[in-house]
Order: C-alpha cells, then structure tokens, then sequence
C-alpha cells in the first residue's frame, strides 16, 4: 500500500524567519523557546532548518535561549513514564553516569533543544535535571552560575532571563511547557521535596528543593492570555504565542496562591 504524502504545509528556514517577524520576533532580543517540530508541518530539513529560521530572525545581536532538561538523571523510585521494577532501583543509583553539559542528552523536551544544545558554539548552564543551553551574547550571562539546589529559581537562568527583559515564544507549545511559570512557583507557598541524582564526582546525593509541577499551567496561560498582552498568529501550522517573561511571571506570581494552594500540591513523577 503506497505511503501518502505529507500534508504541509511546507515549511523552510525563510519560512520560519519571515512569520517570526511577522509576529514581531526582534533583531537582537533574547527569546526563550518552547516548541514542537511536528506542528509545524512538513519542515524541510527538520529541526535544523527550525533553528536556523530562529537564529535568522534574531540576528547576530540576539540570543535564542531552550530549555535543555535532562531528568532521566534522577531517583528511579521517582520515574513514573515508565516507571522501573523496584529491584533494579539500587543498581540504577550505584551505575547512573554523573551529568555533563557536554555529553548527557536532553529529555522529553523534543528535538530542537537537542539541536540547540549541540549547536555550534552553545553554552549549557550546570543544573543536571533543569539545565538551559543558549546561543548569542548573552549566552554566558543567562547560562553561568545554575546553582545545583535551585532547579527553576532565583539562582537559575529564567531569573537571569527575567532580569535581562527576554520574551518567551510558544512555538507550537502550549502553555504546559512554559518553564517561566516555574520561577512564580519560588515565590509563593510551595512544599519541599528530596531530589535524589547522581554526584558529580560518583555515588548519589539527596538535595532539597522546591516542589514544582506544570499542574494546571494550561489554566493559568488562559487567564494570563485573557488579561495581558500576547501575541498570537501562525509559523507554519503551528499556534505560536509570544510574551513578556517577566510578565508572565508576575501574573503566576499572583494567580497560583489563589488556584494552587500549596496543600493541593501534586508530587511530580518523572
């Protein structure tokens, strides 16, 4: 039976570059970007050709930012997708290599971070579960000092990213995916956990962190949406929304003390 073709649209590297300013994509800005390589339609030369049409539309003065998280390095006695048998756990955690900016591979995020992490000249902060990896000028500034105990917070590059007045673009994401939410979560009520991963320098350690979860985001980008500024529009076949990071963080800020109180906190799985 003959394989149908693609149903588009076709979509190329200009493509990308000319709607992104279309929309209002700047020269020269730094953007954070949440995205998904098959909404956009029949891209040719995929997720390169994404990340080329996102350099283009930035410049040479812009920094194009993605989250790079990488939390298969984690306690399997965490890990719910799949989830491990319970006597595989100890060995797990006696033989799970140790992170590395340069070698360990992003997860669960799609294959744009990925093609941005190992891009030419990209720099990637040091967080092993929640890192960033960016490219542009600001790059070092946004990337550097991932302290190891602060997953999404003020010691973390969305703090540095909120600071420097970087927008975030939804390409294809929903608001699901919008790690800025996550540093509104450092700021108001939320329990701790126990984050268990591989040391740096061998065996396993155990930190306390602040508990996060993507719990009803979705709501919370829809009224966000409702009373602030976003754009909307189209790349490809893709929704795209592009907004203020900081804005979006002082609306969470606001929102998730009201409709996520802390006792209602879900323990994330990994």
């Amino acid at each position: 039976m003959p394989v149908p073709p693609p149903t588009g649209p076709l979509v190329t590297r200009d493509t990308v570059a000319a709607q992104l300013r279309t929309l209002g994509v700047r020269s020269c800005e730094i953007l954070l970007v949440h995205s998904s390589l098959s909404s956009l339609g029949w891209v040719n030369g995929g997720a390169v050709a994404v990340v080329q049409g996102l350099l283009d539309a930035l410049g040479p003065a812009g920094t194009l930012v993605v989250p790079a998280q990488s939390t298969e390095l984690s306690d399997p006695a965490l890990w719910s997708r799949p989830p491990v048998p319970e006597e595989w756990w100890d060995v797990i955690r006696a033989t799970m290599p140790p992170y590395d900016p340069l070698t360990t591979p992003t997860r669960g995020i799609g294959v744009i971070p990925e093609t941005v992490r190992t891009w030419p000249g990209a720099l990637r902060s040091a967080h092993p579960h929640t890192s960033f990896a960016a490219l542009g000028p600001h790059a070092r500034e946004i990337t550097d000092g991932h302290a190891p105990d602060c997953r999404l917070g003020e010691h973390s590059p969305l703090a540095r990213l909120e600071k420097l007045g970087a927008r975030v673009l939804l390409l294809g994401a929903g608001y699901d995916a919008c790690t800025s939410f996550h540093l509104a979560e450092y700021r108001t009520p939320a329990p701790l956990v126990d984050v268990g991963r591989p040391a740096p320098g061998g065996g396993w350690e155990t930190l306390t962190e602040v508990s996060i979860s993507s719990e009803r985001f979705d709501e919370l980008g829809h009224d966000f949406e409702r009373d602030r500024p976003v754009v909307r529009g189209k790349v490809g076949a893709a929704d795209v929304r592009l907004f203020s990071l900081a804005e979006a963080v002082a609306y969470a800020e606001r929102w998730l003390p009201l409709h996520r109180p802390a006792e209602d906190f879900p323990h994330p799985g990994v």
